[in-house]
C-alpha cells in the first residue's frame, strides 16, 4: 500500500486522539529529561571524585620497593649448604631508594612512542618546626612544570602560583589544612628538621588543595633541587618516575615491561586505583538503571493508549482492511503511531534534558574541601543523547508492536456482523 496514504491515516488516528497521544508523548519526554539530566550529572560527577585522586596519580609510577634482602650470606656459605637457617627479622638495612640510572631511563622514556610525558619525583619526611611543636609533614619534590602539564598540579594552587617553587630559591608550597596548623601565611619563613637532624629555612610562595582533608594536612610541595638538598643528596637523585602514557589502557601491560626494562619497580593505576573504577562503573550502571526503567515505564503508557486506539477503532480496522488494506498494512499505521509519538517525546525531551542540565550547572556548589569547584559539575556528551533518542524509539516501537499485530489480525467479517 501506499506509503504517504499510510502516514495520512497514522495522523488522522493520533489527532482523533490527541490528548492521549499527547499525555503518551509527554511521557516519553519526561523519561528522556530525566535520562539525559541523570546521566550528564551523575558522568559530571564521575569526573569530579575520579578526578581528584586519577588525575593526580601517574598511569605508571617507577621506583625502588624498600624490601628485605632474600639472599641472605649464611645461605651462600658451603659449609651451612645442608642446613636450616632460622635468621628472622632480617632487615632493609640495604635497601636503596634511589632509581638506578634515572637519566637514562628519563632518556628512553622521551623516546617511547607510547609515552606522553613523564615527571621525576622525590620524597623528604621533615618535621616543620612550630615553637616548641615538632610537626610531621612530607616535602614532595616535582618538576613544577611537567607535573602541571601532565596532572593538574597548578589546577589545585589555591593561593600563589605553582611555578614560583622553581623561580624562587628554597621556596615552597604547603598543604591548606598543614598551612592552618602552622598559621602560616604566603611569605613566612618557616623552618623544618629533616629526619637526619638537619635545620633549613623555607619561604612560602602558595598553597595547595586536593580536597582529600588528610592528606593536606601532611603535604607540601617544593622543587627537585630544594629536596635534594635537604636530603643532603646529589642532583640525579630520583626515587619516582612518573609517567603519563597516550592510552591508560596500556598500563597494566607496560608496566610490566618497563619492570624488567629498567629493572626498577613499577604500579600502574589500574592496581593502585582499582577501587575508584569500581565506583564510577557502578554509578554509571545505576544512571543507566534507572533511565531505561523510565523510558519502560512510558512505553508501557504509549502500549495501553494503543490498546485502547485499537479497540475504540475497530471499525475503522475493519473498513480498512475490507477496503484492500493487508493486515500488515495496518500493522504498520500503528507501529507509525508508536514511532512517531516516541520521536516527538524523545526529541522534546533532549532539549528539556539539556535545558535542565544547564540549569544544574549553574547551581553554586561551595565546599571547603573542594575550592576549584564552582558549580554543580555537569558532563554534556553528545553520546548520552545519542543514547536516549535510540532508547526512546527501541521502547516505543516494542510498545507499539503488540497492538499493532492485534490490530493486523482482526477479522473485518466478525467486526461488521457483530455491528
Amino acid at each position: 500500500m501506499n506509503n504517504s496514504l499510510i502516514i495520512n491515516i497514522a495522523r488522522s488516528l493520533l489527532l482523533a486522539r490527541w490528548r492521549q497521544t499527547l499525555i503518551a508523548a509527554i511521557g516519553v519526554t519526561f523519561s528522556i529529561t530525566m535520562f539525559i539530566t541523570l546521566l550528564s550529572f551523575m558522568a559530571g560527577l564521575n569526573k569530579l571524585l575520579d578526578g581528584l585522586i586519577l588525575n593526580r596519580t601517574p598511569h605508571i609510577r617507577l621506583f625502588n620497593e624498600v624490601q628485605p634482602n632474600s639472599l641472605q650470606p649464611i645461605n651462600e656459605s658451603k659449609e651451612y649448604k645442608t642446613s636450616y637457617n632460622f635468621i628472622s627479622s632480617i632487615k632493609s638495612g640495604g635497601s636503596r631508594q634511589e632509581i638506578y640510572n634515572s637519566g637514562a631511563i628519563m632518556n628512553a622514556l622521551k623516546k617511547d612512542s607510547r609515552v606522553l610525558g613523564y615527571s621525576p619525583k622525590l620524597t623528604a619526611q621533615v618535621f616543620f618546626n612550630d615553637g616548641a611543636i615538632d610537626i610531621t609533614g612530607i616535602v614532595n619534590g616535582i618538576d613544577v612544570l611537567e607535573e602541571s602539564r601532565l596532572f593538574h598540579f597548578k589546577d589545585y594552587i589555591t593561593e600563589g602560583s605553582a611555578t614560583d617553587i622553581s623561580k624562587v630559591s628554597n621556596s615552597i608550597i604547603l598543604g591548606k589544612g598543614l598551612a592552618e596548623k602552622l598559621l602560616a601565611d604566603i611569605g613566612d619563613v618557616l623552618q623544618l628538621t629533616t629526619a637526619k637532624g638537619e635545620q633549613f629555612s623555607l619561604k612560602v610562595v602558595g598553597y595547595f588543595q586536593s580536597g582529600v582533608q588528610d592528606f593536606d594536612k601532611v603535604q607540601s610541595y617544593a622543587s627537585v633541587s630544594t629536596v635534594q638538598k635537604l636530603l643532603g643528596k646529589p642532583g640525579n637523585y630520583i626515587t619516582d618516575i612518573q609517567i603519563r602514557l597516550k592510552d591508560m589502557a596500556m598500563a597494566p601491560s607496560m608496566a610490566k615491561e618497563f619492570e624488567t626494562k629498567f629493572e626498577a619497580d613499577a604500579e600502574d593505576i589500574q592496581t593502585a586505583n582499582a577501587q575508584f573504577e569500581t565506583g564510577s562503573s557502578i554509578r554509571t550502571l545505576i544512571s543507566y538503571a534507572v533511565g531505561i526503567t523510565l523510558l519502560i515505564v512510558a512505553g508501557f503508557g504509549i502500549y495501553n493508549i494503543l490498546n485502547m486506539m485499537i479497540y475504540e477503532k475497530m471499525d475503522s480496522i475493519a473498513i480498512l482492511k475490507a477496503t484492500g488494506f493487508s493486515g500488515n498494512d495496518v500493522k504498520r499505521i500503528f507501529i507509525f503511531i508508536a514511532l512517531s509519538i516516541g520521536l516527538f517525546g524523545g526529541i522534546l525531551g533532549l532539549f528539556f534534558g539539556f535545558g535542565l542540565s544547564s540549569v544544574i550547572d549553574q547551581i553554586p556548589f561551595k565546599t571547603a574541601s573542594l575550592p576549584t569547584i564552582k558549580t554543580y559539575p555537569v558532563d554534556y556528551n553528545p553520546a548520552f543523547y545519542l543514547i536516549g533518542i535510540i532508547f526512546s524509539l527501541i521502547t516505543t516501537s516494542f510498545a507499539g508492536w503488540f497492538p499493532a499485530r492485534k490490530a493486523s489480525k482482526v477479522d473485518p467479517v466478525e467486526i461488521i456482523r457483530g455491528k
